[in-house]
């Protein structure tokens, strides 16, 4: 690890910059404050936050579980809560209170914590990260939503999982099953008085025998018989 060495007076310019960056935050625009605008910001916003300091806290629906939310806790867009807006000139009555997030381009609009499962990120029902999801309202997940072109695309018969298994490999050039490929995709649909296990049985006994039926006439194995994508 590479030593720093800092020269005379060298510590304590670093700790008037951490307190630099404690107070004004990103409020400078990446833009140091001379020094006549940083006493100027402090006399303006030191007082309104002690006079209105929000205090965000989370609790789990059951109980078992709290947070206080602190300046580096992450939102669910994955900025930190001290890149929202926390100062109020006047507390809002509305509840929830909004707390926008002031990096550009994040279409947050409002803080959302967003618990740990352990040490590890919590999954949505589709099985993704939080991160993986738009921070816009409605939090689509950005892995596996349809996008609007697939939403406003016409419905075919290729969306029927019955009609799906007839329809040929390409609609402009319709080819002919052969009686084995029908068959095969007749055979692929559950049948509605068969539970889980018979219709994997059945499968797996059709196979078998059609394995069979295929080295007596000397030919290779068939093909694995799934649904045509």
């Amino acid at each position: 690890m590479e030593r720093l060495t800092l020269p005379s007076g060298g510590a304590a310019a670093v700790d008037d910059y951490l307190e630099y960056r404690r107070i004004v935050g990103d409020d400078d625009g990446g833009k140091l404050f001379t020094p006549e605008e940083y006493e100027e910001y402090k006399k303006k916003v030191l007082p309104m936050r002690l006079q209105n300091r929000l205090f965000v806290s989370w609790r789990s629906p059951t109980g078992m579980d709290c947070k206080l939310v602190g300046p580096e806790t992450l939102c669910f867009c994955t900025h930190r809560y001290k890149q929202h807006k926390t100062d109020f000139e006047t507390i809002p009555q509305q509840r929830p209170i909004s707390l926008p997030c002031r990096v550009t381009g994040c279409p947050c609009r409002t803080y959302l914590y967003v618990p740990l499962n352990g040490t590890q990120p919590i999954r949505c029902r589709c099985k993704h990260f939080a991160d993986q999801h738009s921070a816009a309202a409605g939090f689509i997940c950005n892995v596996c939503a349809p996008s609007i072109e697939f939403l406003d695309s016409p419905v075919t018969t290729m969306d029927h999982p019955f009609l799906k298994s007839f329809q040929a490999s390409s609609s402009s050039s319709p080819e002919t099953l052969t009686d084995v490929g029908t068959s095969s995709q007749v055979s692929s649909i559950k049948r509605p008085e068969e539970d889980d296990m018979a219709f994997f049985e059945r499968r797996y006994q059709e196979r078998i025998k059609m394995e069979k039926v295929a080295k007596q006439k000397g030919k290779a194995p068939l093909p694995s018989s799934k649904k045509p994508s």
